[in-house]
């Protein structure tokens, strides 16, 4: 793999984000797509209402042009371009309804679920059509367990819902998802380079030169956000990558951030039904639990972005063993 291509990949990514952002944020500004805050959050996220959203247009066209331009063109690419953009169409689309038609819900959870469902199908039916292997590898063992397609293509679907909703709820400090998930593509790119994984290692190039670019607008105080279709395509690429990688559980250490996010969701909404409205956490996801105990946004992010190269480390140091 020729690391230029990937440096290039990454650099022409973070100049068209840092380009394009500014273009693009007085325009949201001017058509009044700003972001709604719930009352019930951190009170210091109140004046953030109405700073422009729907940045994540810059950070999905940014890395998807630098891919097509740098990748190889074989079934992985197809798998990577679908899970990255037929996710992130998904938050335009959610974020279009709520901001742009001014409708508080967007997209309806079964009209997402199925949206999610078919690009999750169709990814499927790409690594179907390759032959690629439904073995699951333990990460930092040489034990793998094949259950065959039966498991593993169902497995593979519940999989990128997760990652996907996952890193969704991550995004809601300014600057946190940005990071983190420029920290997981690295991790992911050094992967991809072990795993000879050329457009897993393109992809995963772009989107860390596009995410930082994008940082440097999302950085606190924010001067926009990313939305539902900056996450949900981020989610859809880390995904994407990890199982072209054949890294799959993997991801529960690279993206333990994002785990825990999800799961400290889980948490809160299975405690307030079973338990008669009791809450663990003071807020959820979990990140607004540290905000509400009193620490600052800025302190948030710098812990949450050191525990992600931990675990990024971690990660790449348990890969050599797989």
């Amino acid at each position: 793999m020729d690391f230029q291509i990937l440096l290039l990949a990454a650099a022409a990514s973070f100049v068209l984000s840092i380009i394009a952002m500014p273009i693009l944020i007085p325009l949201l500004r001017r058509i009044k797509f700003g972001q709604h805050v719930r009352s019930d959050g951190p009170q210091t996220h109140l004046k953030k209402a109405g700073t422009p959203t729907m940045g994540g247009i810059v950070i999905i066209l940014a890395a998807t042009l630098v891919f097509i331009k740098f990748s190889v063109i074989d079934t992985n690419f197809w798998v990577l371009l679908t899970s990255t953009v037929g996710f992130g169409l998904v938050g335009f689309l959610d974020d279009y309804i709520k901001i742009g038609l001014k409708r508080s819900l967007g997209l309806t959870a079964k009209q997402k679920l199925i949206m999610q469902l078919i690009f999750s199908a169709i990814i499927c039916y790409l690594l179907i059509q390759k032959g690629h292997s439904t073995a699951l590898g333990i990460p930092g063992t040489s034990f793998s367990f094949d259950w065959g397609g039966w498991f593993y293509y169902p497995f593979i679907v519940i999989m990128l819902l997760a990652i996907t909703n996952a890193v969704n709820f991550t995004d809601g400090v300014d600057g946190l998802l940005s990071g983190v998930s420029a920290i997981a593509f690295a991790a992911y790119a050094i992967i991809a380079i072990q795993a000879t994984a050329p457009a897993a290692a393109v992809c995963a190039a772009a989107m860390i030169g596009a995410v930082i670019g994008f940082l440097v607008f999302n950085a606190h105080p924010a001067k926009v956000f990313m939305g539902d279709m900056g996450s949900l395509g981020i989610g859809g690429a880390i995904g994407g990558i990890a199982i072209v990688t054949k890294s799959e559980l993997l991801f529960l250490i690279i993206g333990g951030v994002f785990v825990v996010e999800l799961l400290s969701v889980v948490i809160q909404v299975v405690s307030y039904k079973t338990r008669n409205g009791k809450r663990v956490f003071k807020m959820a996801p979990i990140h607004h639990h540290f905000e509400l105990s009193g620490w600052s946004e800025w302190r948030v992010v710098i812990t949450f972005w050191a525990v992600s190269l931990v675990l990024a480390a971690l990660g790449i140091y348990i890969s050599k063993g797989l």
